[in-house]
């Protein structure tokens, strides 16, 4: 199936390692010229090398925190992408007590005004344009809520809303909003999580995988699998999909029980 990405440019943010590198890949894959945004210069230039050697496209490596004055409008300045996937941040752990204030506000600094700074300042350029698209990668924790991941709830719940509330309109300007929410994924972070959980209660680290025992497929998803996600839905084959959540969690979110997603 053509998705009809040859030629595109994609900007995603995160994207330096985990689902945020994964969805460069498979746009890549695509014929998609990519623009990778991250805080970490050496894992972006790695990243950037071996996607341009890998898939032949155009790879463009920019070094930034988005949370910095002045960082959004560089990258805007650099060019209006066909595709801009919000992808960075990861809110921590923790209940009520745990998450203070000072803490609560940096992790959504990065995640929740990312986001929705990221959108406010490009949904504006491809409205005047007349096209483009805007995915965000939120979590399933929106869903399912979690006094033990309070803060996640809570944002990842604001910006599915907030992504509703653009979508639902933005085809009217030619513009695609929507987000994509995927439950655990198998991530080097999710890993580390799992392997400190695991000497935590008294094991090794070495049995980091029992803790997903209890997921669909008794796994975790792949980052290929929410990668490709996403890539369809940017794509010209989903033209008409606007304004809505897509969950990628092997029916998880359909259980019992609550847990920590991105």
């Amino acid at each position: 199936m053509d998705l009809g990405l040859q030629g595109k440019t994609a900007l995603i943010t995160g994207a330096s390692k985990g689902i945020g590198r994964g969805v460069a890949e498979s746009l890549a894959a695509e014929g998609c010229d990519i623009r990778l945004a991250a805080r970490s210069a050496d894992l972006l230039e790695t990243a950037a090398a071996e996607i341009r050697d890998a898939h032949g496209v155009r790879v463009t490596a920019h070094p930034c925190d988005i949370t910095e004055e002045g960082a959004i409008d560089r990258l805007a300045e650099a060019g209006i992408p066909d595709i801009l996937v919000n992808n960075a941040g990861a809110i921590p752990a923790g209940d009520i007590a745990a998450m203070t204030e000072e803490r609560w506000r940096f992790a959504w600094e990065l995640k929740v005004f990312g986001y929705i700074n990221m959108t406010r300042r490009f949904f504006a350029a491809m409205k005047e344009r007349g096209h483009g698209v805007i995915c965000n990668v939120t979590g399933l924790a929106a869903d399912k809520f979690d006094y033990n991941y309070v803060a996640g709830t809570t944002g990842n719940a604001g910006l599915n809303a907030f992504t509703k509330a653009i979508g639902g309109v933005s085809l009217e300007f030619g513009v695609r909003v929507f987000a994509v929410s995927p439950g655990p994924v198998q991530t080097e972070r999710l890993i580390g999580l799992l392997k400190t959980r695991a000497v935590q209660d008294g094991g090794s680290e070495d049995n980091w995988q029992s803790y997903m025992s209890g997921m669909p497929m008794q796994r975790a998803a792949t980052v290929p699998e929410v990668a490709d996600t996403v890539a369809f839905l940017v794509s010209d084959r989903a033209t008409y999909f606007s304004g809505q959540v897509v969950t990628v969690d092997g029916g998880q979110g359909s259980r019992g029980g609550s847990f920590s997603s991105k």
